[in-house]
């Protein structure tokens, strides 16, 4: 899908903003603070139904205001598409075609987007989570039915610690059959999850490694293990033999939830012994990697939104960088001009005018045409080549 216009109201610092987007690249210029990476927050949501920021809903909404609401006009397979969201402190609203969607998650896929913000160093510098939300994250974007399948094995680990806190390490008849139940979800959705991870992982590296060479010039070493948090072949053997454990620490110590992501860059420890310059390219080439890899599974390139990447990078990886911006619909974010290799095809200049807001709609078709309900037990992922 391809975004052609976006509205905003009461969207973090945005009373009121409708721009429009070109096909190629369009460069938000504007001084910090003047509201450009709300803008890419917003499209995120309209994608993620959630920030790539981190931080929940209602935060999103403008100091005062008791709701948010992010409207985009684009075209996907040859017909438009108005995608309107409202967000408030509850649950969020999401229409499509002024049509209430049954479960917010059906959006899922309908817009894909691949962020670079400075914060990414985050994936090479901080702990294991991160890494593994960023192989998630692939999974949706591969395959949105993949969004169930994490909801689901989130769910039964904390149902899971619930139980196990609640016995205080010890178990009546009643509790143990339930924590069967548990462990029997949490060996068969794990093993799953752990499943689609190893092997986008395995797909991805040959593609790091090929955007690390663009971006620094040079060809290194880059390589990924992937270490499971159990020694056992079978996940199901591994939560048996951790029961008394888990009972007496009250939390579920085996899973893909304990899992990492370990990265060297020519048998270094990226994390510990690489330079700053280093990861931050190698954080980069793991977002182009993932680009790209989505790119080529679904047909379709999501949208590039690269928010402020060309101040944090040196001169000879931004021009590395910009020279190899992949096809398709990108944006990005600059305090200052672009340089002179780049010619965007538009420019929006913030702090923007102010221009009417079409109003949210309020006639609403409460119908939905099949809406997707996820993917059942046995159904088969999709797995990248």
């Amino acid at each position: 899908m391809k975004l052609n216009r976006i509205w905003l109201k009461d969207f973090r610092s945005h009373a009121e903003l409708a721009v429009e987007l070109s096909d190629g690249l369009t460069a938000v210029i504007g001084a910090n603070g003047s509201g450009k990476t709300n803008l890419l927050e917003a499209i995120g949501v309209l994608s993620r139904l959630k920030s790539f920021r981190g931080v929940p809903n209602d935060r999103m909404i403008r100091r005062d205001c008791d709701r948010a609401i992010v409207r985009a006009e684009g075209i996907r397979d040859g017909r438009s598409v108005l995608i309107e969201i409202e967000l408030g402190s509850g649950r969020s609203t999401v229409l499509v075609n002024k049509q209430r969607l049954q479960k917010n998650r059906d959006l899922l896929g309908a817009l894909r987007v691949t962020v670079f913000a400075p914060d990414d160093l985050a994936l090479i510098k901080e702990g294991p989570s991160v890494r593994r939300d960023f192989l998630d994250e692939l999974m949706v974007a591969l395959d949105s039915r993949n969004d169930v399948l994490l909801a689901d094995y989130a769910r039964t680990v904390k149902q899971r610690n619930t139980l196990l806190k609640q016995s205080r390490g010890r178990l009546d008849e009643g509790a143990e059959l339930t924590l069967d139940v548990y462990d029997g979800q949490l060996a068969s959705l794990g093993t799953r999850v752990t499943y689609l991870r190893e092997h986008i992982l395995t797909a991805l590296m040959p593609r790091v490694a090929i955007a690390y060479g663009i971006l620094a010039g040079t060809d290194v070493d880059i390589v990924a293990n992937y270490r499971r948090s159990w020694e056992h072949d079978d996940l199901s053997e591994a939560v048996t033999d951790a029961r008394p454990a888990d009972l007496a620490r009250s939390t579920t110590s085996v899973g893909p939830h304990r899992d990492e992501v370990a990265l060297r860059i020519d048998g270094f420890d990226s994390r510990t012994e690489a330079s700053q310059g280093e990861q931050r390219t190698l954080a980069l080439a793991l977002r182009f990697a993932g680009h790209e890899l989505v790119t080529s599974h679904v047909g379709e390139a999501p949208l590039l939104l690269l928010d402020d990447v060309l101040s944090e990078l040196d001169a000879d990886r931004a021009t590395a960088l910009l020279s190899n911006l992949p096809t398709g619909q990108t944006i990005i974010t600059s305090a200052t001009e672009l340089p002179e290799l780049v010619e965007p095809d538009a420019i929006l200049r913030f702090p923007l005018s102010v221009v009417e807001l079409a109003p949210y709609s309020t006639d609403v078709d409460n119908s939905v045409d099949n809406p997707e309900e996820g993917v059942s037990s046995n159904e088969e992922l999709v797995i990248p080549k």
